[in-house]
């Protein structure tokens, strides 16, 4: 037996491995959306003048951000039964892949809400707008619309760093080439069947944000 590349090989296997691609996407997508809720939120607690909005919401993103993703995983889904709280596979991950997104989206709504003049807070404020009605109707408009290419980078790190929830048994894309890899012995095949998944979900998102950020920048 081969064990290099097996172009025969990848055929069979490639349907596995665009199962565990499905998996990757809906992890990723489900995730993105949750985690950019809770970054919004985070994000505005951060730009708050309110000790009891602004230090937790600095803590949260610390903290997620100062420990590796990997063990946020485990202590999601290892951890919290030890508590009372059994999720299962698919939401532990889910949920610990959300929590690490939104801090890293909560620093990107942070910078773009700072992105917009003070002088629309000013002038809102003048026409009797409310703190909140301002931050709805002029503010995050246009820090949303500043954002998008760095929100698009996150989601193209999420769907690589997705791939890290294989150590709690989901079948997402690493995971069902690894399966292979143990029922084959062939490491190539699978692993470079996965690399190139990868790359077939990531390199369009890139020019898709590439493409945003350059007709913005015209458009400025």
């Amino acid at each position: 037996m081969s064990l290099g590349f097996r172009p025969d090989l990848l055929v069979d296997i490639l349907p596995e491995l665009l199962r565990g691609a499905r998996i990757t996407l809906e992890l990723t997508i489900i995730s993105v959306a949750l985690g950019t809720l809770i970054g919004l939120v985070v994000g505005v607690c951060r730009v708050s003048h309110l000790k009891i909005l602004n230090v937790p919401a600095a803590l949260y993103v610390e903290v997620l951000r100062g420990t590796p993703l990997l063990v946020q995983v485990m202590i999601v889904y290892y951890g919290l039964p030890g508590v009372g709280i059994n999720l299962g596979q698919m939401p532990s991950g889910i949920l610990a892949l959300s929590l690490n997104s939104g801090a890293y989206v909560a620093e990107i709504f942070k910078a773009g809400i700072k992105s917009i003049k003070k002088g629309q807070t000013e002038a809102s404020f003048s026409l009797g707008m409310t703190y909140g009605q301002n931050m709805r109707y002029v503010i995050l408009p246009q820090a949303v619309r500043n954002i998008l290419p760095a929100l698009g980078n996150e989601f193209i790190a999420l769907i690589k760093d997705s791939s890290l929830v294989s150590v709690i048994a989901i079948e997402e894309l690493l995971r069902r080439g690894m399966i292979v890899y143990s029922r084959t012995y062939n490491a190539w095949t699978p692993l470079l069947g996965v690399a190139m998944l990868y790359l077939c979900m990531t390199v369009p998102l890139s020019r898709v944000v590439a493409y945003l950020e350059r007709r913005w920048e015209i458009n400025d």
